[in-house]
């Protein structure tokens, strides 16, 4: 069935047509699909995770507390949490490709603008729209994925796509590193800004995948999605990893820097380097999923990143240094097997729904709670007291794996 008029508002009958869905095929012949998605969640993971190796000059810049700085985080979350809220409108009318493209290009313009901010109020308000740019992704990403490539291989489509973070995680503490003795951190993110904008103007015109319509985030769809229990399961899980991944991450820098006393530089090439570790493990989490599957995957890896994240917060000197680089590896295991397992939650017609509501919702806690709880107690005590409860909290989430069960939703008709 044809779809000529982007923008024109499909009926509930065109939403679910089998004929508007891609036939899942073996992923080597969809490699050109999932490969420039990886880029794209890649370039929109920095735009937001860059702020974790910048928010010392930050801080010194406009002469704010880590408090203050600790809820910044928390803030790109709330925006997160708004993104699902329209990227259902958008990809429903413009189809998920376009949508992946209008998202990039929108966290290009909220990175440009930041040249004009002087004040925290006015980074508040950018910080904000940087969590609703970065948070249009998934929702359209992930259901392309699960669209496009057979069950048996989805585990290994999506250890490709989940590539992005840990190489965000990498490059953003190095560009980082590599610039702020010569430029501001504003020209920094303006730098960023550019090849943002660069990438979705050519993902636009020569970008596959992904043509057909997302669902419209409407109550009886949200109510649909919020009645699995297997979907709030995995946001508890995905809350708890993140909270490890990019929780700990946003708040390193301040920790090094302000407890460790080692000087910025420094700490973003340690940072930097600790991340490589994190890309070994990505290909063989994906093919440990496939194999062994989602749940054993999943349970493993946040066990021994909960322990790791625990003497992250106690060790000192070169033990410190050393886990710092371990703990990574452990933590990444976990991703390609949730979002595999936040796929298979929702039946078809609904995954992206669900995956337009699961990350944003967990990232509130993950991504935006726990950087902002390490750094309150970071200001007050002291920041190794709040990543130990961080890891803590990752120890306790892990049982609920055992009643995370999945539906057999074969005779769904969607997407």
């Amino acid at each position: 069935m044809p779809f000529t008029k982007p923008f024109e508002k499909l009926s509930y009958e065109q939403e679910i047509d089998p004929d508007v869905c891609p036939m899942p095929e073996p992923l080597r012949t969809k490699l050109n699909i999932i490969i420039p998605l990886m880029w794209l969640f890649f370039i929109s993971f920095v735009s937001r995770v860059i702020f974790a190796p910048l928010m010392p000059a930050i801080e010194n810049d406009l002469n704010f507390s880590h408090a203050q700085a600790g809820r910044l985080f928390f803030i790109v979350s709330i925006g997160s949490l708004l993104a699902p809220l329209i990227s259902g409108f958008i990809s429903s009318r413009i189809f998920h490709r376009r949508s992946l493209a209008f998202a990039a290009s929108l966290s290009a313009i909220i990175l440009l603008l930041f040249q004009f901010s002087n004040d925290l109020w006015s980074i508040r308000i950018l910080m904000i729209f940087v969590g609703i740019a970065a948070g249009l992704h998934l929702p359209s990403a992930v259901p392309v994925i699960g669209a496009e490539v057979q069950k048996k291989d989805i585990g290994k489509a999506m250890s490709i796509h989940q590539l992005a973070p840990p190489m965000g995680f990498i490059s953003a503490p190095f560009i980082t590193a590599l610039f702020i003795n010569w430029i501001s951190w504003r020209y920094i993110l303006m730098l960023w800004g550019i090849v943002l904008l660069l990438s979705a103007i050519i993902f636009y015109f020569k970008g596959k995948g992904g043509n057909f319509p997302g669902k419209i985030l409407n109550p009886e769809n949200v109510k649909a999605v919020f009645k699995i229990p297997a979907f709030w399961i995995i946001i508890l899980l995905l809350a708890s990893a993140m909270g490890g991944s990019i929780g700990i991450y946003t708040i390193l820098p301040l920790f090094l820097v302000n407890q460790r006393g080692i000087d910025l530089s420094t700490a973003n090439i340690i940072i930097g380097f600790a991340q490589i570790t994190g890309l070994i493990v990505i290909f063989l989490s994906g093919w440990l999923v496939d194999k062994f599957g989602q749940k054993p995957v999943m349970a493993m890896s946040l066990i021994t990143a909960g322990i790791a994240t625990i003497l992250l917060g106690t060790l000192t000197d070169i033990g410190l240094i050393i886990i710092i680089f371990i703990q990574p590896i452990l933590i990444n295991a976990f991703f390609p097997g949730c979002f595999a397992a936040l796929a298979s939650a929702a039946p078809p017609s609904l995954r992206s729904v669900a995956t337009a509501m699961g990350p944003p919702l967990a990232f509130v806690i993950g991504g935006g709670f726990i950087p902002a709880m390490i750094g309150y107690l970071g200001e007050a005590y002291s920041f190794s007291t709040g990543i130990i409860i961080a890891g803590i909290f990752m120890l306790v989430v892990v049982f609920f794996i055992l009643y995370l069960k999945f539906k057999n939703y074969a005779d769904d008709p969607g997407c």
